[in-house]
């Protein structure tokens, strides 16, 4: 859905965990959900925020695939202490107050060399972000199962852009 919305025109921050998996392997790191949850959350934060930043310095409508939050939610799911500098980052760096969030869906559903968990611990994750974002004072939209030209369309609808 992110590739969409970058296709029409607008700009887009890709997913910190993604990110940092492609940056870590590259590296020969630690910082791996598989090796090291509590570093891997730590870049994840660093990640996102820097990615807050560049939005907010470009002054334009951005989407995120995840923020802040999530690496709040992410910790909560691996029951790992949130540091100080973590909630204070998710209570600081503001995003739209309308956050939307994909249930899963197993039709969809896959793994690959980034993403190693299995449908019961997307399931888990998406609990665990659906109880954080409303914490740090967000509404969530649930994304509906539907094409992704249907998603994006209800993305911008809801956002107010009408279609692409």
């Amino acid at each position: 859905m992110l590739e969409a919305l970058a296709q029409a025109g607008y700009a887009v921050e890709p997913e910190a965990g993604r990110a940092v998996i492609r940056e870590e392997q590259r590296l020969g790191g630690e910082a791996l959900p598989w090796r090291d949850r509590a570093l891997f959350a730590q870049r994840m934060l660093d990640h996102d925020i820097a990615a807050h930043g560049r939005s907010q310095d470009s002054g334009r409508l951005t989407f995120h695939d995840r923020g802040v939050p999530d690496v709040i939610g992410y910790l909560t799911l691996c029951d790992l202490p949130i540091s100080r500098e973590m909630d204070r980052a998710a209570r600081t760096l503001r995003y739209n107050p309308r956050v939307f969030i994909a249930p899963p869906w197993p039709e969809i559903f896959g793994q690959d060399a980034e993403r190693r968990q299995d449908f019961d611990e997307a399931e888990r994750t998406f609990a665990a972000m659906a109880a954080v974002y409303p914490d740090y004072g967000y509404e969530l939209v649930e994304l509906p199962k539907a094409t992704i030209v249907e998603r994006v369309a209800f993305v911008l609808d809801q956002i107010g852009l009408g279609r692409p």
